[in-house]
């Protein structure tokens, strides 16, 4: 049976003295906390705001790409750009690094998770930066099988790169348990990546041609030969809801053609109104390249 209460509230019984400067010390470190940001409350609030800050894409006035770009790289099914899927980050607040004894800002530090989310409005969460690893310069043009790099923006974005390797048992994407891709902080081999001409017929023919903006591509995976997939059917519950996994694996049809999954399309700003979007086109269109 319960013990019964025989005196009033206001009664002091047993250690009382004890309990009431636990309470006061629970309190003292609650407000602490709280004048640090560091309530899980407000971490959560500080990763949402600082991911979804607004980010200014590159212009392209000629239409190409180019290293030092900050695009969005979507994946779009079939024909119609009716069904994006925007290369993004999945963070959580393990991935929050600060400096409290310099008072630095906070920012993302890998290994990061991404996924592939519908919003396809710019911001931290879904700009990379396209980067050199052979030291071309900063406004070079990007071509066809020419190796770079992406990585997240500066500031909260951590400067992470895009990175795959071999699956194992201990390392494989959650769902599919096919090959992971990830976001971390030292840029190595794993991070080497380098488009290829979507047409199997055309490929060969195509190498070293500029690659144009929004037009659709396979981004492969230099150490594996594996190209960047969007597992739709395989689905990621994260802080900003359902999302598409992300693996690097090649998908190929019957015609031994990579299927629409491996497709992506580089985004940039329209040259026109930088800050709206340049939509990837209805239906393949031929291109004119040159060298």
């Amino acid at each position: 049976m319960a013990q019964e209460r025989v005196y009033r509230p206001r009664v002091r019984m047993g250690n009382w003295r004890e309990d009431v400067l636990l309470e006061e010390e629970a309190l003292r470190e609650f407000l602490q906390k709280k004048d640090r940001g560091e309530l899980t409350i407000q971490k959560n609030g500080v990763l949402r705001q600082n991911l979804l800050q607004p980010v200014s894409l590159s212009v392209s006035p000629d239409g190409r790409l180019r290293f030092g770009d900050t695009v969005m790289l979507l994946n779009v099914r079939g024909m119609k750009p009716s069904d994006p899927c925007a290369l993004s980050i999945v963070a959580d607040l393990s991935n929050i690094a600060t400096h409290l004894e310099t008072n630095s800002k906070p920012h993302l530090r890998g290994p990061c998770e991404v996924g592939g989310a519908s919003s396809i409005q710019p911001c931290v969460r879904n700009a990379f930066i396209i980067t050199s690893v052979d030291e071309t310069a900063d406004g070079e043009i990007l071509r066809y099988e020419q190796n770079f790099a992406l990585r997240t923006t500066a500031g909260f974005g951590g400067q992470l790169y895009l990175a795959s390797d071999h699956r194992t048992f201990q390392k494989c994407a959650k769902k599919s348990q096919l090959q992971e891709v990830s976001l971390v902080e030292q840029m190595d081999f794993l991070c080497w990546w380098r488009l290829v001409y979507i047409d199997p017929q055309e490929r060969l023919e195509h190498e070293g041609f500029p690659v144009q903006v929004n037009s659709k591509l396979l981004l492969s995976h230099c150490k594996t030969n594996q190209c960047l997939a969007a597992l739709r059917d395989h689905t990621l519950w994260t802080a900003f809801g359902k999302e598409a996994e992300i693996t690097a694996h090649t998908l190929l049809d019957s015609h031994k053609a990579e299927r629409d999954r491996n497709h992506w399309t580089f985004v940039a700003a329209d040259p026109g109104e930088p800050s709206a979007l340049r939509h990837p086109p209805d239906r393949n269109q031929s291109e004119t390249h040159t060298h």
